[in-house]
């Protein structure tokens, strides 16, 4: 499980996140919703140690994230980041992107690493752009490549960063669609989301960001249906 405890994040004089305590089990779903600045999308890169802390504790499987004998390389294989942009290699197919981290970062075999390649692009409904270069692909289809490419190195936990903000609304749903199915299959994850029909669908539990502050927590039915905090009351009159 992932373990949250008393996280405080700073940049400057700016306090991002104010002494967050949350616990994410295993296999659970959980969405984090918010308005821009809250501090949701700095809390995944906390959790993945892209960004250090100022104080507390995240815990990955008992493992320290921001220890200074934590290898964060090592670490980083159990979980999975999707960020907004796809930021794929362009020169690469969408095959070879996806082969990339299993060869360097994992050492896998090439025929070993194409087999787990073409595995999840099919996964995702990619299996006729294996030859094809990013750039020939829409932003949904890149954002499913992203997808793959972080399911390629076999995560036991995806943390999901407003997967969906860059792309044309037309081309939102074929990516939450994934996200749906991951979700189906037992894949423990953190998503950032705007979306507010997708976190009623698919989380376990929803928790409402504020100011740096979890405001609220809870499955969605009573988060949405019964919302206790005055800013989420706010927020989600605003959001419909």
């Amino acid at each position: 499980m992932i373990e949250i405890q008393n996280v405080r994040k700073s940049f400057g004089s700016l306090e991002v996140l104010k002494g967050i305590d949350l616990t994410v089990a295993k296999g659970e779903v959980l969405t984090i919703i918010g308005g821009s600045g809250s501090g949701k999308s700095t809390l995944l890169t906390c959790i993945n140690g892209l960004e250090p802390i100022d104080s507390g504790k995240i815990l990955v499987d008992g493992t320290e994230v921001h220890a200074k004998s934590t290898d964060l390389n090592k670490l980083r294989q159990k979980i999975g980041i999707v960020f907004q942009q796809w930021n794929a290699f362009p020169h690469l197919t969408v095959l070879e992107n996806v082969m990339l981290a299993p060869r360097k970062v994992l050492g896998m075999a090439k025929a070993d690493a194409e087999a787990m390649a073409v595995k999840q692009l099919t996964h995702v409904g990619l299996a006729d752009k294996l030859n094809v270069y990013p750039t020939r692909m829409s932003g949904g289809q890149q954002q499913r490549m992203a997808i793959a490419r972080a399911l390629a190195m076999s995560p036991d936990y995806m943390l999901f960063d407003e997967v969906t903000s860059a792309l044309d609304p037309q081309l939102v749903g074929e990516v939450l669609d994934t996200l749906r199915m991951l979700a189906s299959e037992g894949m423990t994850m953190i998503c950032v989301t705007h979306e507010m029909k997708f976190a009623r669908e698919v989380s376990d539990r929803v928790a409402f960001f504020h100011k740096g502050v979890m405001a609220e927590i809870a499955p969605p039915a009573e988060l949405f249906g019964a919302p206790k905090d005055a800013d989420l009351q706010k927020f989600l009159a605003a959001t419909h």
